[in-house]
C-alpha cells in the first residue's frame, strides 16, 4: 500500500486517517496537527523521510505560485530542510489546478454556471486559481489579505488589482515569520467575527474554513460558500449560520475533505514518480481520476 503524510501546522483536532482507492491502487492519506509547533514539524519531516511515498506541508505553502514564478516562504522552507528522500508537495500546484478549474468541474452538481452579484476572499493570496474562478462567476470580487494580515480595513477589488499588490508584497512576505503567515485558528478556533458588513454584503464567500469559521458573523443565511479541508464539525458550524450550500474543491472521504495539499501528496504517491508532479501531469490525473467537487446543500 503506498503512502501519502500531510503534516500541518493546524490543530491536531482536525487529524484524519482513510484508505482511499485510485483505479485499483490503494492509498493511506494520513493527515497530523502539531497546532503550530515548528519545531515538532520540523521534527516529523525528518522522521517521516523515506518512509512515506509522499509528505505533504499543511497550513503553510514552501511558495506561492503566480503566473508562472514561485515566490518562497523561508519559513516554512526550515521545515522540511531535511527532507531528501520521499517526494514532497505543498498544495500549491494542484490548488491551481483544482481552482482555476472549479465550476467547469462542478457544472455536473450544479448544472448551469450561477451568478453572483458580490463574492468575499478573506485572504487570497496563496488563491490566485480560485479568485479566477470566482471572477467568472461575480460581478464584484472583494479580497481581505491586507485587513486579515495586516489589519488596514481596505479591500482589494478584483483580480487584476489584487495581482499588482501580490507582486509587491510577496518578496517581503517571504521573510515574515510563521506565526504571521499560518492561517487563523490552528492554535485555536473561537468564533471572533470581523469586518462584518463585507462578509454580509457577499452572496458569495470563497476561501479558507479557517478564516470563514473564525472571522465571518454569525448569521450567513442564504449564502453560498465555497472552501475545502471541511470536517463533520465544519459543516455544522456553517449550517448552524444559515449557509444554503457548500462547494468544497476536493471530493469528500468519509465525510471530511482534505486540503489540496493532502490531495497533491494522494496524487504524486499515486503516480510513484518520486517528485512533484507539473501542472499538466496534475490536469490529467484529474481527469483521469475523475476527481469533483463536492456539494452539500444545507
Amino acid at each position: 500500500m503506498k503512502r501519502a503524510v500531510s503534516v500541518s501546522l493546524g490543530s491536531p483536532r482536525r487529524d484524519k486517517k482513510v484508505i482511499v482507492d485510485f483505479n485499483g491502487v490503494s492509498i493511506s492519506v494520513e493527515r497530523i496537527g502539531t497546532g503550530g509547533d515548528a519545531r515538532l514539524a520540523r521534527q516529523l519531516f525528518k522522521e517521516l523521510d523515506g518512509k512515506v511515498d509522499a509528505l505533504s506541508v499543511g497550513g503553510i505553502d514552501l511558495y506561492v505560485h503566480l503566473d508562472g514564478r514561485d515566490y518562497p516562504i523561508r519559513a516554512a522552507l526550515k521545515l522540511v530542510q531535511d527532507v531528501h528522500q520521499s517526494a514532497l508537495v505543498d498544495g500549491r500546484m494542484l490548488k491551481y489546478a483544482l481552482e482555476g478549474r472549479l465550476f467547469e468541474r462542478a457544472q455536473p452538481l450544479l448544472g448551469e454556471q450561477p451568478g453572483f452579484h458580490s463574492a468575499f476572499i478573506p485572504f487570497g493570496t496563496d488563491r490566485i486559481g480560485l479568485i479566477s474562478a470566482v471572477s467568472s462567476v461575480a460581478q464584484q470580487v472583494l479580497i481581505g489579505d491586507l485587513m486579515f494580515m495586516f489589519g488596514l480595513p481596505y479591500p482589494v477589488r478584483g483580480l487584476e488589482s489584487f495581482k499588482r499588490l501580490a507582486r509587491v508584497l510577496l518578496p517581503v512576505a517571504g521573510f515574515l515569520p510563521i506565526s504571521v503567515l499560518f492561517p487563523p485558528g490552528a492554535k485555536e478556533e473561537s468564533h471572533h467575527p470581523k469586518y462584518q458588513s463585507y462578509w454580509q454584503q457577499a452572496d458569495l464567500i470563497a476561501g479558507d474554513m479557517h478564516y470563514i469559521q473564525k472571522y465571518a458573523p454569525q448569521n450567513m443565511r442564504g449564502k453560498f460558500v465555497i472552501t475545502n479541508t471541511t470536517t463533520e464539525e465544519n459543516i455544522q458550524v456553517l449550517k448552524n449560520r444559515g449557509v444554503l450550500k457548500v462547494l468544497t474543491t476536493t471530493p469528500r472521504y468519509d465525510g471530511r475533505s482534505f486540503g489540496v495539499n493532502m490531495m497533491e501528496g494522494v496524487l504524486t504517491a499515486f503516480a510513484g514518480l518520486g517528485r512533484q508532479l507539473s501542472l499538466q501531469e496534475l490536469n490529467a490525473l484529474i481527469d483521469e481520476l475523475n476527481l469533483r467537487p463536492s456539494l452539500q446543500v444545507l
